[in-house]
Formats: structure tokens, sequence, C-alpha cells
């Protein structure tokens, strides 16, 4: 078989399938998506029925064994360069890791290296992969935490789908001035673009549906709070907006400061303490794409956060 296809995705025919043609369990029990299906057709090694090349009118029988093969792609446009990487999962279609706080996921205007996707995609090449950097979600540059690539266009897809259904949990650490109105609930405002910052987001009555879940994790001493979020939605800074909403901003949130907060006595006790807002997304669960494999993943608190947990433990009252 031609090496510049990515590993075959394997489906073998079972009752559900007996009789219905090959296209028919493709597109519909498989979810392949119409762009994708057509790339197969077109390919000469694309789809097979027990090792032999096969056309979408084929009619299924139980026990025969379906595959179909992506031809393999590269992020030609993306420079690749060494970077460190925090790998937490890795196998031939997908890719976790563990992103630091301070690097962009994906090359910007004007921020072409030095991100996420350079070191992925040297790391790639070093070990002979040849595969286009597709990540299935994004995190804040100063944000730290769990990001999934996908490495092949059906795992992306997949992955995407689960997006959408809110089948895929993610889980995150944040730390906030204040304390929530209520030990654990939720915030269900929408979120929009400010009109006189495009950069920056806000509840709007127009915005998109937006939903956030809480629960204090610990209420300090100082006047602190750390919070467990998990996401509803999946809204640009999300978090970080719909803390501020209900009174407790991020710590180390410059871009999103309270000036409620900005010029209390807990702000000046922790004025260096931490150098970004302070959030990381620590757990992501979701079905593997492929073998449809419960994953639960996880990334500890980085140091950062360690010790900004720890100053919080130790500041007296307010």
């Amino acid at each position: 078989m031609n090496e510049s296809y990515y590993a075959p995705v394997v489906h073998i025919a079972d009752g559900q399938d007996e009789g219905k043609m090959l296209r028919d369990v493709l597109r519909n029990r498989l979810g392949v998506s119409r762009r994708l299906f057509v790339k197969l057709k077109q390919s000469e090694g694309g789809l097979t029925i027990n090792g032999e090349r096969a056309y979408p009118s084929f009619r299924l029988a139980v026990g025969d064994v379906v595959e179909f093969r992506m031809e393999q792609e590269r992020s030609d446009d993306i420079l690749p360069q060494p970077i460190p990487l925090d790998i937490v999962f890795e196998d031939e279609h997908l890719l976790v890791l563990n992103k630091p706080a301070g690097i962009i996921v994906h090359p910007t205007t004007g921020h072409y290296a030095n991100t996420l996707a350079n070191g992925v995609v040297h790391y790639w090449r070093e070990k002979g992969e040849s595969c286009r950097f597709r990540p299935v979600h994004r995190l804040d540059q100063d944000t730290s935490g769990l990001v999934v690539v996908a490495k092949h266009p059906y795992a992306h897809q997949q992955l995407s789908v689960q997006m959408t259904e809110g089948t895929i949990e993610k889980r995150y650490r944040a730390y906030v001035f204040g304390r929530p109105p209520q030990d654990s609930g939720e915030v269900n405002e929408p979120i929009g673009r400010v009109p006189s910052d495009p950069h920056r987001r806000a509840v709007l009555e127009d915005g998109a549906p937006s939903l956030t879940f809480y629960k204090v994790i610990r209420a300090y001493p100082c006047g602190a709070s750390s919070l467990d979020i998990r996401l509803g939605t999946g809204r640009t800074h999300q978090i970080r907006v719909h803390m501020g909403w209900i009174g407790c901003p991020l710590i180390g949130d410059s871009y999103y400061a309270d000036p409620k907060w900005r010029e209390t006595d807990l702000a000046a006790r922790l004025a260096g303490a931490i150098g970004r807002q302070a959030l990381h997304a620590s757990l992501l669960a979701f079905n593997h794409p492929v073998t449809e494999e419960r994953l639960e993943l996880k990334a500890e608190l980085p140091a950062d956060l360690q010790e900004l947990e720890r100053a919080l433990g130790s500041l007296p009252p307010l």
C-alpha cells in the first residue's frame, strides 16, 4: 500500500450494515463528511473491502472488513521549530499536549514563529510523520493546559462533532478575586464581540448563548477563591468574561481587570505573584474519534499556579 496514506480507519460490517451500500455506511454510520467522501472515492487506495479496492456502490455483508485511508498532508506554511512539547497522549490519529502559558496555539498575522504549531510540525518531521496541524480547539496565549490536535481530516471531523454536541468535557482550574454567590452554580449569559474593540468580549444582549458551570474548590481567608470550571459552550474568552460578570475576575488577568479589585489590598498583596491569568485547562474527556474509547486526560497544575495557590493559602484575612 502507498506509504503516503495515514493509518487506515477500520470498520467490520455487522447486521446493521448487511445489504447496505458502502457509501451509505460511510456517510450515515461512520459520519464521513461529503468532502472527505469525495476525496476517498478519487483516491486509488482510499476505499477497500477485505483488502481489495472497493467502490461506493458495493453492498456489504456481515464480516466484511471496510478500510478507508486518507492521503497524507503537510503544513508547509508553518515553519518547523524545535520547541519543547509536553505530550500527554499520542497515537496515529491524534495528539494531546499540555500547553504552557505564554505560547500561542497557531501562527497568526505578525506572529509566525514560536507557536505550538511550529513545535508540533517540527516534532512530526523528526519522527518522519507527515501531518497537517489541525487543532480541534484552542487556548488563549496565557492559559495553560490541554489541547487536542487531530492528525487527519476524519479525526478532526469526528472531534469537531463532539465539540458541537457537547460530548467533550473540558474542565479548568481558575483562581479568582472574591467568592461566587454560591458554592456551585452556572453562568448562562450571552457573550459577544465589543464593537469598539474586536479582540474584547463581553456579556451582550445580542451575543451568542454561553454557559459556564463552576464549583468552589477553596475559599481563601484573604478573599480569593479557587474554582473548578466546566464549559457548556466554547466562546472566546468565555471563562474570563463570565467570571468577571459575577464579580470574580481571574487573578492576573490584566486585559479583563476589574477596577473594583484593581485597587484593593488583596490586589496589592498579589502584585507580581503571577504574570498571567490564573487559568489552567486541567481535564479533557472525549470519545476517541476512531476507536470510540472514552479517554480522560489530565494535566497537573504548572509551577506558577502551584506557587500562587501556596501564596493565597498563606495570606492572612483581609
